[in-house]
């Protein structure tokens, strides 16, 4: 069965820092060696907090306390199908295990745009910063250069 094009991406915050997972594990990961989140794709019939809920028990063994939808993140490439993100902060308590995909770490949110993540990933991280509200994030890639992005309908410049 096809992977679902469904996903949920989550950062858990503690202390001024985000959980991320530096991903090195994963045969043919297209995130291979980034730092993202911790998440994944549906399962079939699974909402998008039990999707949520699941990937983040999986990936670290946490559970979570607390979480708020922060957004989706549209991704078109010329080298994946679409994917629909739906991208969470959330709190939880313990510390993460080992993960099967990447090794995970606590990291000081300014730190986070010096870690080798992707270009469109910057642009959410600054909206999880700085913005209350629900957003709508569309991501165009060619390879893995950002050739466009679109906030709430809104082109944004992209370098």
């Amino acid at each position: 069965m096809a992977k679902s094009n469904l996903t949920t991406l989550c950062y858990i915050e503690r202390d001024g820092k985000y959980l991320m997972m530096h991903r090195t594990k994963k045969e043919g990961d297209i995130n291979r060696d980034k730092w993202v989140g911790v998440g994944g794709h549906f399962e079939p019939d699974e909402s998008p907090e039990e999707c949520l809920w699941r990937e983040v028990r999986e990936e670290t063994g946490l559970t979570l306390t607390a979480h708020v939808l922060r957004g989706i993140v549209t991704f078109l490439s010329d080298r994946w199908p679409t994917e629909y993100m739906f991208l969470y902060t959330a709190e939880a308590t313990g510390e993460p295990g080992l993960c099967d995909e990447g090794t995970l770490e606590w990291v000081e949110k300014p730190a986070v745009y010096t870690l080798p993540i992707w270009e469109g990933d910057k642009i959410f991280f600054r909206l999880l910063e700085t913005r209350e509200g629900f957003f709508s994030l569309k991501l165009r890639y060619e390879g893995d250069r950002l050739a466009e992005a679109a906030l709430d309908g809104e082109t944004l410049p992209v370098s």
